[in-house]
């Protein structure tokens, strides 16, 4: 990747682990300076201080739960105040819960919507004007492999995927001419704190598949710099969302049960 982003500013959520941590380390190393969101400040502000300190760019950190009502406009009012514009917004921050649709507890259920979902739609809608006015911004959704089938124990999450999927594929669209050029990612299994909060850890299809971060944002980065509307990365991950094309949704959903079924 070939791509330098001196002078320019990426917000990344979900960025104080997992997927967020490594895009933000690799936005770094590009050049791009930060603003840094989720939950977690103390492990924001850990990472801040060694992206500071590896390659000099500046960085910012906004503590905020996206999933509560008014955080996306807080975070969006605060970098205004400052006269900071983000040309990049890497919309990554989301969870999942694993388990029969009627046994998940309903506030997890809830959040995970909120997050999922709302907020994504919230933060894209609040960062793409300043885009438009500038003539140039770079969009990544952060979807699953999942979005791309119906996926008994993670039904809500995969839907929620699946509206992040068509609604970038159809924004993107949208954005045409603008200077704005959105990219979805849909990864597989990958080795985040998604599992343990999930409640799913591990099962042999997990292990088989799983990557590792590094190269799933690597291979999304690239992707979104070369403008291109989405991204799987791993053979496997795109022999999967290939097949979707050619068997029916309720056959999907039974081969995407036995995948999931927990290890005894």
């Amino acid at each position: 990747m070939t791509e330098r982003l001196e002078g320019r500013w990426a917000l990344v959520t979900g960025a104080s682990s997992g997927l967020g941590a490594e895009f933000a380390r690799q936005l770094a190393s590009l050049g791009s300076s930060l603003v840094l969101v989720a939950r977690r400040e103390e492990a924001l502000t850990a990472l801040a201080s060694d992206l500071k300190a590896r390659f000099g760019v500046g960085v910012l950190v906004e503590s905020a739960d996206l999933a509560s009502e008014g955080e996306p406009e807080r975070i969006a009012s605060s970098l205004e105040a400052r006269g900071l514009a983000c040309s990049i917004l890497v919309n990554n921050a989301g969870f999942g819960a694993y388990g029969t649709f009627d046994s998940i507890d309903p506030k997890s259920e809830a959040g995970m919507i909120d997050l999922d979902i709302k907020a994504v739609a919230r933060m894209t809608r609040l960062f793409v004007p300043r885009m438009r006015a500038e003539g140039w911004g770079r969009i990544l959704l952060t979807a699953s492999i999942g979005a791309y089938s119906p996926t008994p124990l993670y039904a809500t999450y995969c839907a929620a995927k699946a509206f992040v999927l068509s609604y970038g594929i159809a924004i993107r669209e949208e954005l045409k001419g603008t200077g704005i050029s959105l990219t979805v990612l849909s990864p597989g299994v990958t080795r985040t704190e998604f599992h343990a909060v999930a409640g799913h850890e591990s099962n042999p299809w997990k292990r088989a598949t799983m990557m590792e971060p590094e190269p799933v944002v690597r291979a999304a980065l690239k992707g979104l710099f070369r403008g291109k509307a989405e991204v799987v990365p791993g053979l496997s991950n795109k022999l999967m969302a290939l097949s979707t094309r050619f068997i029916s949704r309720p056959v999907q959903a039974g081969f995407a049960a036995l995948m999931m079924r927990p290890t005894h």
